[in-house]
């Protein structure tokens, strides 16, 4: 089993990566982008059986820093 785990950085937390992306797409030509955040994709490989609150679980403890992350999980 296969979980994946984005997280992203809440809103109204400042995202100073995605503030350099966005310029750096002006400064390549790329008009019209107004706002870039950024985040992490985690592709965790599960032992069958792995209950779905393990993963929750991971998240909350490990994953993600959950004062100013936000996540989705993602089990296929």
């Amino acid at each position: 089993m296969r979980a994946r785990v984005t997280v992203m950085l809440k809103d109204g937390v400042l995202d100073p990566q995605g503030e350099a992306i966005r310029h750096a797409l002006g400064a390549l030509g790329f008009e019209g982008v107004e706002g870039v955040r950024q985040g992490k994709v985690i592709e965790l490989d599960l032992a069958d059986g792995t209950p779905e609150g393990a993963v929750d679980a991971m998240c909350r403890r490990l994953l993600a820093n959950t004062v100013i992350e936000s996540y989705r999980i993602e089990v296929a």
